[in-house]
């Protein structure tokens, strides 16, 4: 009974992963244009099937939480020039968070042993003791990859609940500053006291959460 579960995982696995692979191959000028940031040439391409661009930078949301292999920055930079700043925004938002569910649930459901064994304990015990916090600063100060804290948060204890409000409130606060680029609000002859405000002002957001969050911790233990 067990062998057949083992085996049914490892369908399941292999579906995702060959449906990326068909859906690459389906769609390289695609691919061809965004590795180059062309928005034009992808606006040109999918210019008559606005659901299938949705749709095309969504599962690009999801390859980038899969494994990193593509930019944020790009990728809201495109989201932005394709669909306008506010609703290049929220979609980027949106598709962060859906495209981290997907992977928490893969890596929970699928892929958990198959991963357990080749990541190193010590990484799940730091999400699995700092649980929400640890998530949430690995979106704002992305030190981590986001594959990774996707990975290490679905093969951690952390409740589902925690992860996706850290994943939610991380990411809008991230996203706007990364959007703050393609809209032209940051450039190299930005104004140094408004940078400097914009960072001051994510520190003390940051530390007022954080310090929030300890106290009701501490209150709960």
């Amino acid at each position: 009974m067990g062998g057949n579960r083992k085996y049914f995982k490892i369908f399941y696995a292999l579906i995702p992963i060959l449906l990326g692979c068909l859906f690459y191959f389906m769609n390289q000028d695609l691919f061809k244009a965004l590795s180059n940031g062309e928005t034009k040439q992808i606006k040109l391409l999918l210019t008559d099937n606005m659901i299938y661009l949705y749709l095309f930078m969504l599962i690009i949301m999801v390859i980038q939480n899969s494994f990193t292999l593509i930019p944020l920055i790009l990728i809201i930079t495109i989201n932005i020039s394709l669909f306008g700043l506010v609703i290049g925004f929220i979609w980027s938002v949106f598709t962060s968070i859906v495209a981290a569910v997907i992977i928490f649930f893969c890596i929970r459901y699928l892929f958990q042993d198959m991963l357990t064994k080749k990541v190193k304990p010590e990484l799940i015990q730091k999400v699995e003791k700092n649980g929400f916090m640890y998530v949430f600063q690995a979106r704002i100060f992305p030190f981590v990859p986001t594959s990774l804290v996707n990975i290490l948060a679905g093969l951690s204890s952390i409740s589902f609940y925690k992860y996706l409000l850290a994943t939610s409130l991380g990411n809008f606060i991230y996203f706007f500053a990364l959007a703050l680029v393609p809209a032209g609000l940051i450039s190299l002859d930005l104004n140094k006291n408004l940078l400097w405000a914009l960072v001051g002002a994510s520190i003390v957001i940051y530390v007022c959460f954080k310090k929030f969050y300890k106290k009701r911790k501490d209150s709960a233990n």
